[in-house]
């Protein structure tokens, strides 16, 4: 499947989506102290870019709740009227999950940008099922990851090969962002430095 003909991000027309970032789950992460830093940088620019957030946990009974450090940061989001919707779920794949579907269509927007884990299973299985849907999926890759690193190079590549569109967080902001010298420009290089 091609990727659409529109590909740049709109600020008006994303939303981020952060897959099962769990205590059990994250703790098994080599990469994890540079991907959570890296989730914690999209969600804050998500929230001054107006993004509406969807967070998902997965069989939270089993891989315990969103981590400490992420949970903070959403809890001072809502704090500052972001648009945030929870779902838990037992799919791999978010769109297998009708809650999700609800709050994802519920938004009005057609782009979903992800971040999480694991970029193999829930991550890869959500983007397809995504763009399958004809959702236009990027993939914020710095901003995924998978137990095995070679797990994570490959989903990529196949999500890639898929149409789906695999890109940088940092690429995924400025791109929303659009231009420098403006007051939402300095907001984001707050976040980004």
């Amino acid at each position: 499947m091609p990727a659409p003909a529109q590909s740049m991000i709109n600020r008006s027309d994303f939303v981020l989506v952060v897959v099962d970032v769990q205590e059990r789950l994250v703790a098994a992460m080599p990469e994890r102290v540079r991907v959570l830093e890296v989730i914690s940088r999209m969600l804050r620019a998500a929230s001054v870019l107006g993004a509406p957030i969807i967070v998902t946990r997965q069989y939270p009974k089993g891989l315990g709740d969103t981590v400490p450090e992420i949970e903070a940061i959403l809890l001072d989001l809502a704090d500052h009227e972001s648009t945030l919707i929870g779902v838990d779920k037992l799919a791999f794949d978010c769109a297998a999950e009708s809650e999700f579907l609800t709050a994802l269509r519920g938004t009005g927007r057609r782009q979903v940008v992800i971040v999480g884990m694991e970029s193999h299973i829930c991550v890869t299985q959500s983007a397809l099922s995504l763009a399958g849907l004809n959702f236009q999926v990027h993939i914020a890759a710095d901003g995924c990851c998978s137990r095995d690193v070679a797990a994570h190079r490959i989903a990529m590549h196949r999500l890639r090969s898929t149409g789906v569109i695999v890109t940088h967080s940092e690429s995924v902001i400025y791109e929303a962002v659009g231009e420098a010298g403006t007051e939402l420009f300095k907001a984001i290089l707050h976040i980004v430095k």
